[in-house]
């Protein structure tokens, strides 16, 4: 299960591992499309710029999207009116537009080959009872000053009861354009590192201290841009975000290609658009997102979306699987800004709810604007320090039972005849003497035990049997089953447990 944006690229700039101890102006960590996109403007104000990313750049959430370039996150601006005022609600529209010109500007003039092409979007119902909701989100994005269009009829291969069109959003190839940008860092005197990981940022004085394993980067300015925040305090993140798992097909079709990017309003989500496939082009489908870390049966998140393609398109062929996680916020606005009140000169981009690639760009703008010194007119919107009354109450409610309900903090040897109950490809939870033991059996019934503990703040595990994972209903930090971590906010490594044969028992 591979995602075709990363497939698609097969030139790929490498960059080396962090060797020495450096000093720069701004220390980026992470390297998906908001670090680069935070590199990239930074750069070309003559800032010194180093990033680091404990993989390949682009290879985890940025690498995975859909990669629409829209200000419709869906069905938003009714509730951003209701919740945080015209005002505001009309700040987060006019920054996400401004984000798809901006990204068309960069494309054209740094000259990126990334199949950025002008669309239409669509959010649409096929239910009558979300007909209401659309009319009351038109009227709402109306009374913003944007002109976008009720319609009863989309290109989508089957019938709708109502939809509302924006104009000329966008989509592209987000690796092509993520490598653009970092020829143009590097071009500009910045400095990439991949497969190196940061463990801790100290403050020391009025410079920080980023710490890999061997080396140490000293920089004025520190800008978090790994998805989920990997520093617990003092911004506690942790408390205002969780994570979501969805799932994306690329469909050839044949020639029966159509106009437009196209999201419904109902559970389960359905997500369109085309993409650009050596000499034709491939459906991309997704959706069927649920919490990370849910204790479901994720057996049929693919062939939800299969069959819902095979119903219009029988004869179809799959050509590539993949899922992402997205944060999300619990009043659904990005954190932008200072990571803390407490902490200046160290900013964050996070909480991007899905719609990463406009969110990126708004977030590398006020963040550049803010180490330079200048104003943002939308920074006010996404302030990451906010603190107002949380309107998702019940989320925050799930969220903290949640995590208090997962923590356990547990070590344990396994004797092996505690694991016959564990099926061929299969992973569980065992209890053995009051004691937590994840376990995983392969197709050939070799055995891998570890301690099903998050590391990032140690709450119960769960197995995800598609991807041959653990895990965190938490935060959603995810494990391999030999323990390996591969996504934030956990940083460690599970412990692995040792098994132990009976007669040592």
């Amino acid at each position: 299960m591979s995602s075709y944006w990363l497939d698609s690229v097969k030139d790929k700039p490498s960059f080396s591992k962090l060797d020495k101890n450096i000093s720069t102006d701004v220390c980026i960590i992470g390297a998906g499309i908001f670090g680069l996109s935070c590199g990239y403007y930074l750069s070309k104000n003559n800032l010194n710029v180093a990033i680091l990313d404990k993989n390949s750049i682009m290879e985890k959430v940025s690498g995975h999207t859909t990669a629409k370039i829209t200000s419709q996150h869906n069905i938003i601006y009714k509730y951003l009116i209701d919740s945080v005022g015209i005002k505001q609600a009309k700040q987060y529209l006019d920054a996400n537009q401004e984000a798809i010109s901006n990204i068309k500007d960069i494309v054209q003039n740094e000259n990126i080959d990334c199949d950025f092409e002008i669309q239409d979007s669509y959010v649409y119902t096929t239910d009558d009872t979300e007909v209401k909701k659309i009319e009351l989100e038109n009227k709402a994005v109306n009374s913003l000053g944007f002109s976008s269009e009720l319609v009863s009829k989309t290109p989508l291969p089957f019938k709708v009861k109502s939809a509302i069109k924006f104009p000329n959003q966008a989509q592209f190839n987000p690796v092509k354009y993520a490598y653009g940008l970092a020829n143009k860092i590097i071009k500009n005197s910045g400095k990439i590192f991949t497969n190196t990981p940061v463990y801790d940022v100290e403050q020391n004085g009025e410079d920080f201290e980023v710490r890999t394993e061997d080396h140490i980067i000293k920089s004025k300015y520190v800008i978090i841009a790994t998805h989920y925040p990997f520093i617990n305090a003092p911004g506690y993140y942790f408390l205002k975000m969780y994570q979501s798992t969805s799932y994306v097909i690329g469909v050839d079709i044949g020639d029966k290609v159509f106009d437009g990017m196209f999201i419904n309003t109902q559970s389960p989500i359905f997500s369109y658009r085309f993409a650009n496939y050596k000499d034709k082009k491939i459906l991309l489908v997704g959706g069927a997102d649920h919490k990370t870390g849910s204790k479901i049966d994720l057996s049929h998140s693919y062939s939800i979306l299969e069959n819902e393609v095979k119903k219009f398109y029988p004869k179809c062929n799959v050509l590539y699987r993949w899922n992402t996680e997205d944060c999300i916020t619990l009043d659904k606005i990005p954190y932008i800004g200072e990571f803390s009140n407490l902490m200046p000169n160290m900013y964050i981009g996070t909480g991007f709810n899905k719609w990463g690639m406009t969110s990126s760009n708004i977030a590398a703008n006020i963040i550049t604007n803010k180490i330079l010194g200048k104003i943002n007119n939308y920074e006010d919107v996404f302030k990451s320090t906010r603190f107002h009354p949380i309107k998702n109450s019940g989320e925050f409610g799930n969220m903290l039972k949640e995590s208090t309900n997962s923590i356990l903090l547990n070590k344990f040897k396994v004797p092996d005849k505690h694991l016959e109950s564990v099926k061929n490809g299969t992973g569980e939870v065992l209890e053995i003497d009051g004691e937590k033991v994840g376990v995983y059996k392969n197709e050939f019934g070799e055995t891998f035990c570890v301690k099903p503990i998050c590391t990032h703040l140690g709450c119960l595990l769960s197995w995800n049997n598609i991807d041959k994972t653990w895990d965190c209903p938490c935060h959603g930090s995810r494990f391999d089953y030999l323990g390996k971590n591969i996504y934030s906010p956990a940083i460690k490594d599970l412990e692995q447990i040792e098994i132990i044969t009976d007669d040592t028992n």
